[in-house]
């Protein structure tokens, strides 16, 4: 089966001010359809970078970006931009919802760009919204929502365009503990519905929630495995000195 992302060696090289920061450095991954991965890491790791690469919204300095075996790692924006709208549905810590713009109307725009007649968009719109239980307010404002349904129609727009991967940026964010955990149980629902999901998150209780895990650490990675193994929530340095030999 091919992968459906792959990450080849890839670096990412900033130069800031004197200092060569080495945001990723030497990452090689693959995720397969179907997975539920969660890229962790602290402040200053490389996961967001990382989420950039991924998302096509940046390209490595070195090596390779392959999804779904396309390799993007040297497309320019535009190219990007269109790979990104076909295979990448994203979802984002603040919604991103437009204010004056009612609940279908949001989940619409991105098919809009892409170019998708008005009947099938409202279609798809629609059946997204069911998905999240939310087809009744379509014609509410965001404003008229809770943060938990804005994040759920965050999820619809993400799905209307039937993405090969779901990119979700530390979805809970701005949301309370039982409202995170809700939408955590969603994208749960997605993943054993099929979808592909990538969480990027800094908190483990989160990351948890996924199937596998890929710990980043000063851009490398330093775990990548089951996500309910002891050591895929240790930080390095806490798993205890080793005896000396």
């Amino acid at each position: 089966m091919e992968h459906l992302i792959e990450l080849k060696d890839v670096y990412k090289i900033y130069q800031m001010g004197e200092e060569t920061v080495h945001a990723l450095d030497g990452v090689t991954m693959a995720v397969d359809p179907g997975e539920f991965v969660a890229i962790v890491g602290s402040s200053g790791s490389g996961k967001s970078t990382a989420m950039n690469i991924i998302g096509c919204l940046d390209v490595p300095t070195s090596g390779q970006y392959l999804l779904g075996g396309i390799d993007v790692s040297t497309m320019d924006d535009d190219q990007q931009a269109e790979i990104r709208n076909k295979m990448l549905g994203f979802i984002f810590q603040q919604y991103n919802l437009i204010p004056k713009l009612n609940v279908l109307e949001n989940v619409e725009l991105p098919l809009l760009y892409a170019g998708v007649s008005s009947a099938e968009r409202r279609q798809r719109a629609l059946a997204s919204l069911e998905r999240v239980g939310l087809a009744e307010k379509c014609k509410n404002l965001p404003s008229q929502l809770s943060g938990g349904q804005q994040q759920r129609v965050s999820i619809a727009r993400a799905l209307a365009g039937n993405p090969s991967v779901i990119l979700a940026d530390e979805p809970t964010g701005a949301l309370d503990s039982r409202t995170g955990r809700e939408v955590l149980a969603f994208l749960q629902k997605l993943n054993a519905e099929g979808d592909t999901v990538v969480l990027i998150t800094h908190d483990n209780s989160i990351a948890v929630k996924a199937k596998r895990i890929v710990r980043l650490q000063d851009g490398k990675i330093i775990y990548d495995g089951d996500a309910h193994d002891p050591m895929a929530v240790v930080q390095p340095g806490e798993a205890g000195e080793e005896a000396p030999t």
